[in-house]
Formats: C-alpha cells, sequence, structure tokens
C-alpha cells in the first residue's frame, strides 16, 4: 500500500548556493609592485605638503593679540597686575589696551581665554539641570543629587543649580571710547549657538514683565504695586532700566521668596529679562574639553589700522588664584577655519613630508638593489637545507 505522506528535507546548516554566500564574488586583489607604492607615497606627498602650506599661510594671515591680566605672580612684574584679585566679585576696575600694529579687518572676536581650569572634569560637567534651564520649577532627584553641593543654601533653591552655572565667568568688558581712537562698538548679541539658544535655555516657567514707562521715574514704574486682591503683582525689589531699548521694565518671578535666580547671583552680568538666555551664559555652560580655553565675549564689526589704540574697561570678578589659573584677552581676526591654528597645517605637511621621504628612500632601493616581483628564490617553504633534504610536509 502506498503512502502519501511527504517527506520533509532533512535540514541543513549548509548556505545558499549563490556568489555572496559561497564566496565567489569576484574581487580585485591589487599587488603592490614597488613602482605603485612609490608613485603612491609621491601623490599623498604631492597632495599634502601644498596644501598645508596653504593651511599655515591662512593662519598667519590671522592677526591677534592677547593681554594676560591676571595670574600667578611670577607671569607680572613686581607691581603685579592692576586687574589682579584675591577674592571672589571684587569688582576691581581695570584697564587693557592694545597698541594695534598690523591692520585687521572686521569681523574682530573678542575673546576671554582661561588656562588651568578644568571644565570637562566629569563631576563638574554633569553638574546641571537642563530641565531647569528650559524653565522647569520641578526636579528630578537624581538631578537635584549631580547639582549638589550648589541646589540649595539652606532653605534657598538657587536656579540654576549645579556647578557649570554657578562658576559663571562674570568678568565685564566695556570698550573705553576716551581712550581708544575712533567710535568702536562691541556687540554682545549673536555670540552663542542659535541652537542652543532655541532648545536648551529658556526663561522660567511663570516669568512675567511690562514696560512701565520711558524712565523708571515713572509712577506706573512701582514694585510694590498690587492687584485687585491686594497681593503684589511683582517680585521685583525695583524696575529694570533697558539700555538697548531705553524702556523700564516691571518683573515677576515665580516663588521668588525662596529661589534665588540667575539675574541676583550675577546682577552685574545678568539681566532679570534675560535670565538664563543671557548669551555669555549660555557660552559659559557650552563646556571646554581642554583645561585653556577660549569663549566668546563679542564682536568688532570696524576696521582696525595701525597705530590704532584699543582700550577696555575691566571689571574683575573672576578669581584664578585659587587654583593657578590664568585670564587672558585675545582680539583676533578670523579665517574659514576659525582663529590661528598652525598645528592644522603644520600636520598636513608632516605628514606630506614623511610621505615624500619614503618614496625616496623606496625609489633608491628599487633603482640600487631592485627585486623582481614573484622572484622564486625567496619561497622557502621547499627549499634543501645544507644536507640536502628537504622539509617533509605535515
Amino acid at each position: 500500500m502506498k503512502s502519501n505522506s511527504i517527506i520533509e528535507p532533512t535540514p541543513t546548516r549548509e548556505p545558499e548556493d549563490t556568489d555572496v554566500r559561497q564566496q565567489r564574488v569576484k574581487a580585485w586583489n591589487p599587488i603592490l609592485d614597488p613602482v605603485y607604492v612609490i608613485l603612491g607615497f609621491l601623490g599623498i606627498g604631492a597632495l599634502f605638503i601644498p596644501t598645508g602650506w596653504k593651511l599655515r599661510q591662512i593662519s598667519d594671515n590671522v592677526k591677534e593679540y592677547g593681554l594676560q591680566y591676571d595670574g600667578p605672580d611670577e607671569d607680572f612684574d613686581d607691581d603685579g597686575s592692576p586687574c589682579a584679585i584675591g577674592v571672589a566679585n571684587e569688582g576691581r576696575k581695570c584697564q587693557i589696551s592694545f597698541n594695534i600694529t598690523e591692520e585687521m579687518e572686521a569681523p574682530i572676536m573678542v575673546y576671554y581665554e582661561i588656562e588651568n581650569f578644568h571644565q570637562n572634569h566629569r563631576i563638574y560637567s554633569v553638574s546641571r539641570d537642563s530641565a531647569q534651564l528650559l524653565g522647569s520649577l520641578k526636579q528630578d532627584r537624581r538631578i537635584a543629587k549631580l547639582c549638589d553641593p550648589l541646589n540649595k543654601l539652606g532653605d534657598v533653591i538657587i536656579n540654576p543649580c549645579g556647578l557649570i552655572a554657578n562658576t559663571f565667568f562674570n568678568d565685564v568688558f566695556k570698550i573705553d571710547l576716551e581712550y581708544t581712537n575712533g567710535n568702536i562698538e562691541m556687540i554682545e548679541d549673536g555670540i552663542a549657538w542659535q541652537s542652543d539658544l532655541e532648545y536648551k535655555f529658556n526663561q522660567v516657567d511663570g516669568y512675567q514683565e511690562k514696560i512701565c514707562g520711558d524712565t523708571c521715574d515713572d509712577e506706573a514704574c512701582d514694585c510694590d504695586i498690587v492687584d485687585d486682591d491686594g497681593k503684589g503683582a511683582w517680585s521685583c525689589k525695583e524696575p529694570w532700566f533697558d539700555e538697548k531699548e531705553n524702556k523700564c521694565y516691571l518683573f515677576s518671578y515665580p516663588n521668588d521668596e525662596n529661589t534665588q535666580y540667575l539675574y541676583e547671583t550675577y546682577p552685574d552680568t545678568i539681566s532679570p529679562r534675560e535670565g538664563v538666555t543671557n548669551e555669555h551664559f549660555v557660552n559659559w555652560m557650552r563646556i571646554a574639553s581642554m583645561p585653556k580655553f577660549r569663549k566668546l565675549y563679542g564682536v568688532i564689526n570696524t576696521d582696525l589700522r595701525v597705530n590704532d589704540k584699543l582700550t577696555f574697561d575691566v571689571t574683575a570678578n573672576w578669581e584664578v588664584q585659587s587654583f593657578k589659573g590664568k585670564k587672558t584677552l585675545v582680539i583676533t581676526t578670523a579665517s574659514p577655519f576659525g582663529g590661528r591654528n598652525i598645528q592644522f597645517g603644520n600636520s598636513f605637511l608632516g605628514v606630506g613630508s614623511i610621505c615624500v621621504i619614503a618614496a625616496a628612500f623606496f625609489a633608491l632601493k628599487h633603482l640600487i638593489k631592485p627585486r623582481r616581483l614573484a622572484d622564486k628564490k625567496f619561497l622557502k617553504y621547499n627549499r634543501e637545507d645544507s644536507n640536502g633534504n628537504r622539509p617533509k610536509m605535515e
């Protein structure tokens, strides 16, 4: 009797019979002929050396001036620096002057440079509350722990919390027109990344403001005004005059009685209208990867000519003596690759030079003592020994 059962094929792990699965795909196996190797090294050298020379030329065309104004005593003469401070928020007034010896074309970048300050330290770099910087008043316990010990001062909440926000660089630089040749203005807007301003920083939820007049002497500009319920409508102790708009503002922060906001921590640098959206603060919150770094402070859109003098009034508040740091004010032009960077061009020159030297070495070797490709005399697997015996195949 015939069976109608179907015999299923035995399972197998054999790959499919295709060129890819059976490794039959055609491939190019280049042979490293000495001539090709020499030409390859020469080609890399011919590409990298002119590129490095051009990058060095671009870097050398960047005009840069820098003056250190605070740091270890040995960096200055016996009188020390007039800007040096030993206590945070000292508010010392001083001046820094640059004598221009080479023409500088706008835009001219103004940077402050910090040395020996490790923003990239793990504990420091995570000590922040990103939700708080976006305006949230709620705080997760885990984030609160990251912000310690700068999360609360007794019963007062610090907003924003953390080490980064509360070590903000708060020295102030202003151009002194009395000692500067020409009418030069330093622009402090547009210095932060637009993506940071849009997606990472925002005024605190519940913040309110109102224009009360052209001057803060108007009767309407009274922070003690009460609403219909008899409660204070504004948390401000005194109104804020915005010098850019020439308007006076009343403002209110939520939970102001038990919270210390950024404008209260840094009253000389941060306005209550800006809060964490202040662009100097936004730049500071983008931590640096090295202990020596620069951050953009402003931009000058006026050309500086030879023999011009540029003077800055400095209010020194950020102390560096405790960690043996240094502070330098830098003015520089820019290139398509940023500021002056000699190492970038030197790296291309170095690689190109090594490749040319290697090509010359291999070329001499090939000319003096060439080796025929696939010469059988270099094969050792079947060579007789001194007794005429061949090695046995195992």
